[in-house]
């Protein structure tokens, strides 16, 4: 059988397999969700999902700067968006409680959507101004109780692996709150699932987290500071070992 044929086959199993998971921890989400009382054992549910997903998709992922990471402390997370499979890679490898700050559209996924709010995820709808600033309001008071959260401050996957513009509302959020940002960058995803393609292939992932970057200086007047900073950090880092590592 040609190689084409069984990366298509092996799509085809990845694709039933997340199907599956998602069915069987979704509802174990749900269900277990009237006896979490923080959500840090939803998270750790949703952890299992992802991780059974790069499983599948035999994604080798190496994850470098744990240490640099105060476990009592919060913080607001900011990796660059490559690909469809960050989102397993960070959820499933990122050694840390925390909760997403995700786009509406995910909320809206059959069970999956339910799950995500069961755990403590928050909907963020970028369409809707009001509802936009609702979300970092509740995004705000989800860190000052202490659990960190994490953001795409690109706001949508890369179609070629740079960084794109960031949107503000994560640095709003990130001065409101006075935690430190963490920026992540995250290497050969785009090998997994490149944008606009349907065949999904193993790959070597890294993970870096990079040294956590005090707001506590920075006011909303002076959020683009930031977020010129944290960018910049980022396409630096990003560019140490070409854009897909």
């Amino acid at each position: 059988m040609g190689k084409t044929f069984l990366h298509v086959l092996h799509t085809l199993v990845i694709i039933l397999w997340t199907v599956v998971v998602t069915i069987f921890f979704g509802t174990s989400v749900i269900l277990c969700s009237f006896f979490s009382r923080n959500g840090n054992f939803l998270h750790l549910i949703a952890r299992m999902w992802a991780n059974s997903i790069l499983w599948v998709v035999r994604a080798k992922v190496t994850v470098t700067g744990a240490r640099k990471l105060d476990p009592n402390r919060s913080y607001i997370y900011m990796p660059n968006h490559q690909s469809n499979a960050d989102i397993p890679v960070l959820l499933g490898r990122l050694p840390v409680q925390f909760r997403w700050l995700a786009k509406a559209e995910l909320f809206k996924i059959p069970l999956f959507g339910r799950a995500m709010r069961k755990v403590g995820y928050i909907s963020i709808d970028r369409s809707d101004r009001k509802s936009a600033f609702e979300s970092l309001a509740q995004a705000a008071l989800t860190i000052r109780n202490g659990t960190s959260v994490l953001i795409f401050p690109e706001g949508t996957r890369s179609p070629d692996g740079r960084i794109l513009p960031f949107k503000k509302g994560g640095f709003v959020l990130s001065v409101d709150a006075g935690v430190p940002i963490v920026p992540v960058i995250i290497r050969g995803t785009r090998n997994i699932v490149p944008k606009k393609h349907f065949i999904i292939r193993p790959a070597q992932v890294t993970m870096e987290i990079l040294d956590p970057v005090e707001t506590a200086d920075y006011t909303r007047k002076t959020k683009d500071q930031l977020l010129e900073k944290i960018r910049s950090i980022l396409v630096e880092n990003l560019e140490k070992e070409g854009q897909d590592g």
